[in-house]
């Protein structure tokens, strides 16, 4: 199936890793210019070598918790493609967690800069050039837990939530505009921020890793129906098709990609 992205401008934040890497290599494939911003320049410099394997790709560094790099940022994704089509935010943390009546102030401000504010500044900053050209998709990775919270994790569910409402919100303010916004809500993949997890856990459990990963879906994602983590590549193969041709009547939606976890329609 064409997807009908050759020449298209795509930014994906979160670009080093995980969802991120996985959907900038298959919108690069499907021939659009890629745009990858992270803050560790490091692990950018290599994913965007990867990434180079299958087309176009310019790796930009920028804090999302600062709004003057973020900025910048988009002056040279502007000044090197001269608009933008897409936008794919998957920057985020798994952030504070714990009981709730021992989380601080400043562990929740941690999350909301990166989880929710990192979602609201790259907004602002590129929809702008979508509404320009009278074509955009924006995506924004929220997560089960947006919908089927998990107490010990309140700060992330909470910051997932609002990204749900910030996508919908934005669907209706610009769908005239031809900038088509949609979410899409993963369920334990395998990342870099679940394999901390995991190794967190299996330290606490005195077992291997795979151990680790066996129990945690026993005991907190019985749902999952498959009984394995997903592959970045299963999220970005739905983040794909709403960037596209193809979707261009999906607005304001939830894209759940979570191998049945969450438990209700």
């Amino acid at each position: 199936m064409d997807l009908g992205l050759s020449g298209k401008v795509a930014v994906v934040t979160g670009g080093d890793s995980g969802i991120g890497k996985a959907t900038a290599e298959l919108l690069a494939c499907e021939g659009a210019k890629v745009a990858v911003i992270d803050r560790t320049s490091q692990s950018l410099e290599q994913a965007a070598k990867e990434i180079g394997q299958f087309g176009e790709v310019f790796a930009v560094q920028a804090d999302l918790t600062k709004p003057e790099e973020v900025e910048s940022a988009k002056h040279q994704i502007l000044a090197r493609f001269g608009t933008v089509h897409i936008l794919v935010h998957a920057a985020g943390i798994t952030g504070a967690t714990g009981d709730f009546l021992e989380l601080s102030d400043e562990a929740w401000y941690k999350t909301i800069e990166i989880d929710l504010m990192g979602a609201v500044r790259t907004c602002r900053a590129f929809i702008g050039a979508m509404r320009k050209v009278g074509w955009g998709r924006v995506i924004l990775i929220s997560s089960e837990d947006a919908v089927q919270p998990y107490p010990e994790e309140m700060p992330y569910c909470a910051c997932k939530a609002a990204v749900l409402n910030l996508a919908k919100n934005l669907s209706k303010a610009y769908a005239k505009d031809g900038v088509l916004v949609n979410a899409v809500s993963p369920a334990y993949i395998a990342t870099p921020m679940t394999d901390a997890m995991m190794e967190k856990l299996s330290k606490q459990m005195n077992v291997s890793f795979d151990e680790a990963i066996a129990s945690f879906l026993e005991e907190n994602r019985p749902h999952i129906e498959l009984k394995r983590r997903g592959k970045p590549e299963e999220v970005a193969s739905v983040i794909a098709f709403l960037c596209s041709e193809r979707s261009s009547f999906v607005l304001g939606s939830n894209w759940r990609v979570d191998g049945g976890s969450v438990t209700s329609l």
